[in-house]
């Protein structure tokens, strides 16, 4: 078959495509193929509210959602048993302030891998169209794809967690020194952490909001700020969350214990600002070094190069 042949047979391959998926959604759609699970027929007998109508749900939770749903557990599934490391993506969901479900978090990997691995099919079928690729250097770029979809993703969370950390660090000396300020006004400790957390608004003021609320769910302030400290992680903040519960439990003065951690907090910050500041400089030594240097020195040697060109025989 010519390649006039294969290009011309392009459109009649995607409508099939298209008018696949829409036989499948209509298929799928049918009353009888909407057989509820378990969960769904002893839900609305143990829930505290009516469940809505499903004739009420978009369109598309009854078609695609529903449609992609069990592939997408499937593959996360497989995702998960080939790279593992299930509590490492835990505790990095916990870090970035999102739900600690690693099952979503697979399908979510699953589903970068997929459409990375669509994009590199099309990379691939043009590769071998136009340049004559060979058939395996094809499949390993489409490999190389769904790899690289699914590492995009787990790079991704990393990066959110270290971007919130980011924002705790910059928010902890504030909320430090409004703490420091209640519980020197007289406020005990629960009573100082709600009004910071009525007062303030961030990351650590949610953390500190969902502390209350463990507080008033029955396990005691001590236990609810240390959960604060192996949910973020952060040195400087467990410091802090350490001496309030050293203070709280040992009875000792907290107003002196707070002071002394706020002023912890401020030297913190202020020697993140160092290292960024050294970062920076380091970083901003590159385009002297290499662009603006070796301009510099061809500006000086160019003359005397033309002066001996010139004076030669």
């Amino acid at each position: 078959m010519s390649l006039e042949a294969l290009t011309w047979s392009w459109p009649g391959a995607v409508l099939g495509a298209v008018v696949g998926v829409g036989l499948l959604l209509v298929l799928r759609g049918i009353p009888a193929g909407r057989r509820p699970d378990l969960a769904d027929r002893v839900g609305p007998y143990v829930s505290d509210k009516p469940r809505p109508s499903r004739l009420l749900q978009p369109t598309a939770d009854l078609s695609v959602h529903r449609l992609l749903r069990p592939v997408l557990g499937r593959l996360g599934a497989l995702v998960d048993h080939l790279l593992g490391g299930a509590t490492s993506v835990r505790r990095r969901l916990e870090r970035a302030g999102q739900p600690t479900d690693v099952e979503g978090f697979r399908a979510q990997q699953a589903l970068w891998g997929v459409l990375a691995g669509l994009g590199g099919i099309v990379f691939a079928t043009t590769r071998v169209l136009r340049s004559g690729t060979s058939i395996p250097v094809a499949v390993l770029l489409i490999l190389l794809s769904v790899m690289a979809g699914v590492v995009a993703r787990d790079q991704k969370l990393t990066r959110d967690a270290r971007r919130r950390e980011e924002r705790i660090l910059a928010e902890f000396p504030s909320v430090a020194e409004m703490l420091a300020l209640a519980i020197t006004a007289g406020e005990g400790a629960a009573a100082a952490l709600e009004r910071v957390t009525k007062l303030s608004r961030g990351e650590l003021s949610g953390e500190l909001g969902r502390c209350l609320a463990d507080a008033r769910a029955g396990a005691s302030l001590p236990e609810a700020l240390q959960g604060l400290a192996d949910r973020t992680g952060i040195p400087s903040l467990a410091r802090f969350v350490d001496g309030i519960v050293v203070a709280v439990e040992r009875g000792t003065p907290l107003a002196d214990v707070m002071r002394a951690q706020a002023q912890d907090a401020r030297d913190a910050g202020k020697q993140l600002l160092l290292e960024e500041g050294g970062r920076r400089e380091i970083a901003m030594m590159v385009p002297v070094v290499f662009l603006v240097l070796p301009v510099t020195i061809l500006f000086a040697v160019f003359p005397g190069l033309s002066v001996l060109q010139l004076g030669g025989p």
